[in-house]
């Protein structure tokens, strides 16, 4: 009789969230596009919308950020060790003022304020 080691496939091992990050920039440097480079991550809450999204090997001063209503446009300069051209239409329009972008670690955030709509109406007296 022989007696074999059997090795079970049920065990499944998810990846660390350090192979993952690994695996985004790989994918962004050799310029793949996958589903994976693209991802953005969306959280809205009563005030603000916050895009967060991966731009690794990326400084603040090689990316350019603009805003006009709805609209959110994030591109790199000239010259970028990567080139990123990306556009957002929100579902409302963006307080620009109020609004904030921050960079750390290859992860750009963008916590983007909704703008309050304005009464346009106004009373006349009847004379």
């Amino acid at each position: 009789m022989i007696f074999a080691p059997v090795m079970s496939r049920n065990t499944f091992v998810s990846p660390r969230a350090a192979d993952l990050a690994l695996q985004r920039f790989l994918q962004g440097t050799l310029g793949a596009s996958s589903p994976v480079q693209q991802q953005v991550q969306v959280n809205r809450d009563d005030k603000t919308t916050t895009l967060t999204l991966d731009v690794p090997g990326l400084a603040r001063e090689q990316l350019k950020l603009s805003i006009e209503g709805a609209i959110v446009k994030l591109e790199s300069v000239e010259g970028a060790p990567r080139q990123v051209k990306r556009a957002w239409e929100l579902d409302h329009e963006i307080d620009a003022a109020a609004s904030k972008a921050k960079l750390e670690n290859g992860v750009l955030t963008l916590a983007l304020a909704k703008l309050e709509p304005q009464i346009k109406s106004t009373e006349l007296t009847i004379e």
